[in-house]
């Protein structure tokens, strides 16, 4: 939502745009794998096709990476892309895991940081919601996502990197925003994503709308919202434990959906304007607890 500086850049047109990340990035959440996954990413390149038709795109982004896998594996590919423009969002995935250690995996966005934006990209990323308010079964979760988001901003400060502040408005914890497993953004989140960066890069026709909240939507109370719970466990939770117990991820065996930079062409029914979006349900299912 700002800059380093706190003020939009000047307008720019960017040719060449390349997504590093984890699931969020690649698009679970918005789509799925038989029909073809969208995502912010995709979103995000859409609106810079508006400003550059001629713009080339790639997302390196596969699901179940952690912070050290995504600069170990994507940050190479990706310099040799020669990017303009260039996001890398990931962290969650460590943050979900019991050995947690904040400095380390904002060490390994500072490395992707740094080689970006001294290859000459624009580099942008972002914060993340309150996880607690979201599922609340991970509100032990909470002072992790706070000294991440810190040690994020003062990294990205360091290399004059965009942040989109997606932590702060109260509508990205809006259940509408999030897939059913809690931990993907729906197509209505995927796109509130899209345009919270295009916001904080400044792009012609972008604004601080995507903060705006949504309809009133009654919340469940006492026994239905323990129910929904316990269901949100049973149908994800476990899943994911059961994976981290056996060493295995959602993104085995997986490569990234868009690896060369290729002319953006969008799919002609693809939902991009928000009130195309179900605001009741946000638009899609959960796909799995690994992002």
């Amino acid at each position: 939502m700002s800059t380093p500086h706190g003020e939009h850049p000047k307008p720019v047109t960017y040719a060449r745009y390349v997504a590093l990340g984890d699931s969020q990035t690649e698009g679970l959440g918005d789509g799925d794998d038989a029909t073809g996954l969208r995502g912010w990413a995709d979103r995000l390149a859409e609106r810079l096709a508006v400003a550059n038709p001629s713009l080339r795109y790639a997302n390196l982004a596969v699901r179940g990476r952690v912070a050290e896998q995504v600069r170990a594996e994507q940050l190479g590919p990706a310099l040799a892309l020669r990017p303009d423009l260039a996001t890398v969002l990931a962290g969650v995935n460590d943050l979900l895991r019991p050995r947690f250690d904040a400095a380390e995996v904002v060490a390994h966005l500072e490395e992707m940081f740094a080689a970006l934006t001294a290859s000459g990209a624009r580099v942008a990323t972002a914060t993340f919601p309150d996880v607690g308010r979201i599922a609340p079964l991970a509100r032990p979760l909470r002072p992790r996502v706070l000294d991440l988001n810190a040690r994020i901003r003062a990294a990205a400060a360091r290399h004059h990197v965009t942040v989109a502040e997606t932590a702060y408005p109260p509508v990205t914890t809006d259940p509408r925003l999030w897939s059913r497993d809690r931990l993907h953004a729906s197509p209505l989140g995927h796109d509130r994503i899209a345009a919270a960066i295009a916001d904080a890069l400044g792009l012609p026709g972008s604004d601080d709308t995507w903060t705006l909240p949504l309809p009133p939507l009654p919340t469940p109370t006492g026994p239905r919202a323990a129910v929904a719970e316990v269901r949100w466990g049973a149908a994800f939770l476990g899943p994911w434990l059961v994976r981290r117990v056996r060493g295995r991820s959602s993104g085995d065996g997986r490569t990234a959906k868009r690896p060369d930079l290729l002319p953006w062409t969008a799919a002609p029914d693809s939902p991009t304007v928000l009130g195309r979006v179900d605001l009741a349900t946000g638009g899609a299912g959960g796909l799995g607890a690994d992002v």
